[in-house]
């Protein structure tokens, strides 16, 4: 912003040269003004007279541009442009008596600082830091009309400062930067006051500076995670940090050694969560770091947890055969990786060992038997087991027995029951079980309810690709015989009593009407001879 002098018009400025002008008297050189002020590069106009009435000479000396633009007898009026810095120029005048006299004129230019910087601020403050905020200020005039302030916002944090006379001035301030100071704006401010001049107050600004503060406390994130891991097996792993701000400003890296993991990140006010998988790869077995690091600002906090990956496959269970007659040999072996110990369940008392054999004679009780195996593996300390089963098939011949098949059974009629008869042997037998005489089948499984048509005595017969055997079944059935006709009776007799108990009370009502009306037509009968005449 740069004010420009306006030039009075002339024949004002011709009247008031001429107000001013000595009267008779001593030779003076008079100048105006006297003084100005007038922004750099401007121009002014500048009258010099003299009190002689006859002079020799009458000038303007100056190493400014001018331009002479009136005169009269004893004056002159001289326009100086381009004025670039403070100068005194002088009149000068000589009267015919060679008696000399000059008078100067101060000009002073004024111009707005040609930089206003704030120095960058950092990157990130810490919360409960000092900031030293510096303001440089290059060029300006005049120096001691000039003055800087630092400002937060609008607010001021210092009381204005001179410029002073160095060509680049600096000012500081120290604040102590807060939470609240976290998005705020810091500037610089110049004003160069010449209202006393009647020019007004010109202000000059820096382009602001935003500050980011920030907390970051000195406690390490925690970090939970598996510590140990399978190989082809997946992992959680958490990292939580609180006390940050801002808190959605915050990094977390989370890394198995140099594999980086893909965190999902979770903020609530001043807190994180972040979640990953952390997956263990063929090849990768043995001790591994795990490191959780949060950065905020320009610093960071880090943890580390060790995580053990392993590769512990189940255990190799193998029967010589898995499917033999009965009486066959049969040979059982069971083992683990190197470093594992095993156990069989058939010898669940037996010392774990590297491998566990045995061998057994193949009978009925062991078809179905259910073999385990169990791998046990010692890694960081825990104690991990694996397990593997397989069944042995024994070929055997038909089985019916009175656990299987029971051979009596009594029931009473109209009841719910349940009739058991299972075969067994390997293969599974055909069961058919038939009455002796009718050769009725015998109904197996729910009988709801029972009746007495199935009575009676039923062989039993089941066979296989093994053999064939048979069992006698036996089935009674009680009949009890109906209460229906007691009922009935029963019914009947009350039914009588009630009758009679009805009759017998008709009667007497009855004979008791009969004997009120006779009595009541003989006292009417009474009353009539009374009141006859004789």
């Amino acid at each position: 912003m740069r004010p420009v002098a306006a030039r009075p018009p002339l024949p004002a400025l011709l009247a008031l040269l001429w107000a001013l002008l000595p009267g008779p008297g001593g030779a003076q050189t008079s100048v105006h003004p006297k003084a100005v002020t007038i922004p750099r590069g401007g121009s002014v106009v500048v009258n010099c007279s003299t009190s002689c009435d006859q002079h020799k000479l009458l000038g303007l000396e100056t190493v400014l541009n001018k331009k002479e633009v009136a005169s009269g007898s004893n004056w002159e009026t001289y326009e100086l442009s381009s004025v670039q810095e403070d100068t005194t120029p002088f009149c000068y005048s000589t009267c015919d008596n060679n008696e000399q006299s000059q008078a100067t004129v101060s000009l002073t230019v004024y111009w707005l600082p040609e930089r206003v910087e704030l120095a960058p601020l950092p990157h990130w403050q810490p919360v409960g830091k000092n900031l030293t905020l510096r303001c440089q200020v290059a060029g300006g005039a005049p120096r001691t009309n000039l003055s800087v302030m630092l400002l937060q916002g609008e607010k001021l944090l210092s009381p204005p400062q001179p410029a002073g006379g160095t060509p680049v001035a600096e000012v500081t301030a120290t604040v102590l930067a807060r939470r609240g100071d976290h998005g705020t704006n810091f500037s610089c401010r110049t004003e160069l006051d010449l209202r006393p001049q009647g020019l007004g107050l010109f202000q000059n600004s820096s382009v602001p500076r935003q500050l980011r503060t920030f907390v970051l406390p000195e406690l390490r994130p925690h970090l939970a995670t598996p510590k140990i891991l399978e190989v082809g097996t997946r992992g959680s792993v958490t990292c939580t940090m609180d006390g940050l701000f801002p808190v959605s400003e915050a990094q977390v890296h989370l890394a198995l050694e140099d594999q980086k993991l893909e965190p999902t990140i979770h903020y609530s006010k001043d807190s994180l969560l972040a979640t990953a998988r952390v997956e263990a790869s063929p090849g990768q077995e043995g001790l591994h770091p795990l490191t959780c690091a949060v950065s905020l600002g320009n610093q960071s906090r880090r943890t580390r947890e060790d995580v053990t990956i392993y590769s512990f496959p189940a255990p190799n269970l193998t029967l010589s055969e898995s499917e033999v007659p009965e009486g066959t040999k049969v040979s059982v072996e069971c083992k683990a990786r190197a470093g594992a110990a095993v156990t069989l369940s058939w010898d669940p008392d037996g010392s774990p060992l590297p491998k566990a054999e045995t061998t057994l004679n193949a009978t009925a009780e062991d078809d179905g038997r259910e073999f385990l195996c169990s791998a046990t593996l010692m890694v960081a300390g825990e104690e991990l087991h694996k397990h593997k089963t397989q069944k042995l098939s024994v070929l055997h011949g038909p089985r019916l027995d009175q656990e299987t098949c029971p051979g009596n059974w009594t029931w009473e009629e109209n009841t719910p029951q349940t009739l058991r008869c299972q075969a067994l042997g390997n293969p599974t037998p055909m069961l058919a079980c038939h009455r002796e005489g009718d050769r009725a089948l015998l109904p197996i499984g729910d009988l709801r309810p029972v009746t007495r048509d199935i009575s009676g005595t039923y062989v039993c017969r089941a066979t296989s690709s093994r053999g064939a055997v048979t069992h006698e079944v036996v089935v009674n059935v009680i009949h009890r015989p109906s209460n229906l006709a007691t009922i009935l009776v029963v019914a009947g007799f009350i039914v009588g009593i009630v009758c009679t108990a009805g009759l017998v009370a008709y009667l007497y009502n009855r004979q008791r009407k009969i004997r009120k009306y006779k009595l009541q037509k003989a006292r009417e009968q009474a009353a009539l001879k009374l009141n006859t005449p004789p």
